[in-house]
């Protein structure tokens, strides 16, 4: 499996509101679960003893907003204004390379389409996109941090 075509499957996984999807080869089983119970495993396949007793299902997590749900903010940050939400779990960057400018500063306008930032997930770099134009309020999240499924990264004021 390449690295694109494992960037596809993650993100269908979170466009179609997907909890739990299981692909098994001659070579490998791939498990992916969202909702930060479990990380993502790989393993060989192998045949368990028999005398093993079989684990019992675990129970399914609520799924957490969408990732560029239109929230009301905090008042006293930005009135109106929406939340751009992690659509993984991975690394926030607010560049594309240590040495480069940020794709974005507060107070800077964005268009609709426009990228936000970078999500390192699996070693895959994972762009962030605004879903409405409009000027950069406020950025949440700091250079480098851990982000999780669902967390606000910024505040923009549609115009």
């Amino acid at each position: 499996m390449t690295p694109k075509e494992l960037k596809q499957i993650l993100q269908a996984l979170v466009e179609h509101g997907v909890s739990e999807l299981t692909l098994e080869t001659p070579d490998y089983k791939l498990t992916v679960r969202r909702g930060g119970e479990a990380p993502v495993v790989a393993v060989p396949q192998v045949a368990l003893p028999a005398s093993l007793p079989a684990a019992p299902p675990a129970p399914e997590p609520a799924p957490p907003p969408s990732p560029a749900e239109e929230v009301p903010a905090k008042a006293d940050e930005c009135s109106g204004c929406v939340e751009v939400r992690a659509p993984i779990v991975g690394t926030f960057y607010r560049a594309p390379a240590p040495d480069a400018p940020p794709y974005v500063k507060e107070g800077d306008r964005v268009e609709k389409g426009q990228v936000l930032c970078i999500i390192e997930a699996m070693k895959l770099m994972n762009e962030i996109e605004s879903e409405v134009s409009g000027i950069v309020k406020k950025i949440l999240v700091q250079n480098g941090e851990p982000v999780e499924y669902g967390q606000p990264l910024f505040l923009i004021q549609p115009v």
